[in-house]
């Protein structure tokens, strides 16, 4: 059978499972383009694909390659955007809705890596671990009790967001004896019940936490949401976690609240810039555990993210709604180019 439907990602590594899957289907071609080196090659791979799978990384993918308004226009026949994760920065999502275009991310796939980060997180922070290894490579003679920490059972978790992520990681939190609030406004307040934590205001989330933890998605509502009157509302010697993406929290605002010493320490895997300049305020600082946007990063989770995304692909050529679509708005239109586009 010729391949009809074609499928375009770039040359950035992608666990090997996702190529293996798609090549399984007799109808639908692979190809991969150069983000680096050759435009002209990779326009021409591009112009005529049906799916783009993106790399979610956007400091790692040149821009001329974002699923933008204009690279959407250049490619007439594109039908879905598929994020290479569960986020999307490198989506243009109302650019892509307005042109038909289904939006598909990979929620969830990573979830189990992202809270167990979470948490490592949080414990190393709590029990003084940094600063402890830190001091023993660089120094002796100070005393156990200098880097003496605390237990986090009986501890207050306050989650921004109770997705995928915040739902495993309340589940962590309680085997540890910690009680969990969550805030999400896309989550019924009985529902949050049924994902293991008490139902609360963001004002509520951020006075009555030991530890907030972000785990919302990026968008216009979040945007600069932890700024310095979230990080002022929060319990003096509370811990700030964030594996969520870079821009929700001012990371300036969060340098003063950790320097004036109202905050006892934060977990920062996603930042503005990544991974961030070394002279970053932040990676100066023995209370700062810094990770390098790889809370979803293992090799399981990278796997089963390749995995789902094919499968979903597959799927949605075969004329199935995908489950984890971005823009569930488009879909009419979606249907009807995808009748004149494939027939």
């Amino acid at each position: 059978m010729t391949p009809t439907k074609r499928v375009v990602r770039s040359d950035l590594w992608l666990n090997p499972v996702f190529d293996e899957r798609i090549a399984r289907e007799q109808d639908i071609s692979l190809g991969i383009f150069p983000v680096r080196g050759n435009d002209a090659a990779a326009w021409d791979i591009l112009a005529g694909t049906h799916v783009y799978h993106v790399s979610a990384a956007k400091d790692e993918l040149p821009k001329q390659w974002f699923a933008t308004g204009e690279l959407v226009a250049r490619c007439p026949q594109l039908l879905c955007v598929s994020s290479s994760g569960a986020g999307y920065d490198t989506v243009d999502v109302p650019a892509c809705t307005a042109a038909g275009v289904a939006v598909v991310n990979q929620a969830g796939g990573n979830a189990d890596s992202v809270a167990e980060h979470t948490l490592a997180m949080m414990l190393s922070l709590s029990r003084h671990m940094l600063q402890c290894d830190r001091r023993m490579r660089r120094e002796t003679g100070f005393s156990r009790e200098e880097v003496m920490g605390h237990e986090i059972k009986g501890l207050t978790l306050g989650l921004v967001g109770i997705g995928n992520v915040g739902t495993r990681v309340a589940r962590l939190a309680r085997a540890f004896g910690l009680e969990v609030l969550a805030t999400d406004p896309y989550v019924p307040p009985e529902e949050i019940a049924r994902r293991g934590a008490k139902p609360a205001s963001l004002q509520q989330v951020l006075e009555q936490s030991d530890f907030v933890s972000l785990h919302c998605p990026r968008d216009a509502s979040t945007l600069k949401m932890i700024d310095a009157a979230a990080f002022a509302r929060m319990k003096k010697g509370a811990i700030f976690i964030t594996t969520a993406r870079g821009g929700i929290h001012e990371e300036a605002a969060l340098v003063a609240a950790l320097q004036s010493g109202h905050l006892a320490g934060a977990g920062i895997d996603v930042w503005d810039r990544e991974p961030p300049p070394l002279d970053h305020p932040l990676l100066a600082m023995d209370n700062v555990f810094a990770t390098f946007h790889n809370a979803g990063v293992t090799h399981e989770a990278r796997r089963n993210v390749a995995a789902i995304a094919a499968e979903q692909i597959v799927d949605l050529l075969a004329g199935g709604k995908p489950p984890r679509l971005v823009n569930p708005e488009v879909w009419p239109a979606y249907v009807e180019r995808r009748v004149r586009i494939l027939g």
